[in-house]
């Protein structure tokens, strides 16, 4: 099973994406914790990232394109994963799909978990995390609305985009997804 979880800053794509990972037994590639790791090992992506990360910002398609690329090559994910955090621009979607079909793999699903705008920053802000700050959830919420919504339009083209109300219990959006991903397999 290979699966991009999509949605808005606290829309509960983590939540999901850790769910699913352990319902289908397959690693899940958290681009948010990965940057934050790396953050905070002070790493050559995490150097790179870190001012785009502190203001909300997106970090350049052509590092993330990079640094996903080495990722998903790697043996742990050969049978597939929970992707989460990536891809943000429709240009990134693309270039996953050219990747894994260099890679003979294809994707299942990009889930997307609808939550409305007030949902998302009140969740957002009630975190922990120290890019959580009302300013930076508030950019990021704006760059999902600007950049990130084209990627709806492009899986729902090549139809395989699914979308749930993630505006539930977290077990009750969890039920939802796989009870669709049954349904269509």
């Amino acid at each position: 099973m290979r699966l991009v979880i999509l949605g808005g800053s606290g829309s509960g794509k983590s939540t999901q994406a850790h769910r699913l990972s352990k319902y289908f037994e397959v690693p899940l590639v958290s681009v948010g914790e990965i940057l934050r790791s790396a953050i905070a090992n002070q790493t050559n992506l995490g150097r790179f990232a870190q001012p785009y990360v502190d203001t909300g910002e997106l970090v350049p398609d052509e590092i993330m394109i990079e640094f996903i690329s080495e990722r998903l090559t790697k043996p742990d994910v050969a049978c597939g994963w929970v992707l989460e955090g990536y891809p943000r621009t429709a240009f990134q979607a693309e270039e996953l799909d050219f990747l894994l079909d260099s890679l003979g793999q294809k994707l299942d699903w990009a889930i997307y978990l609808q939550v409305p705008q007030a949902v998302m920053v009140t969740r957002s802000v009630g975190r922990s995390l120290s890019d959580d700050l009302p300013e930076i959830v508030q950019r990021r919420v704006e760059l999902f609305y600007d950049r990130t919504v084209p990627i709806l339009e492009y899986y729902d083209r090549r139809r395989r985009l699914l979308t749930i109300n993630g505006d539930q219990l977290p077990e009750m959006v969890q039920h939802n997804i796989v009870s669709l991903l049954c349904q269509t397999s």
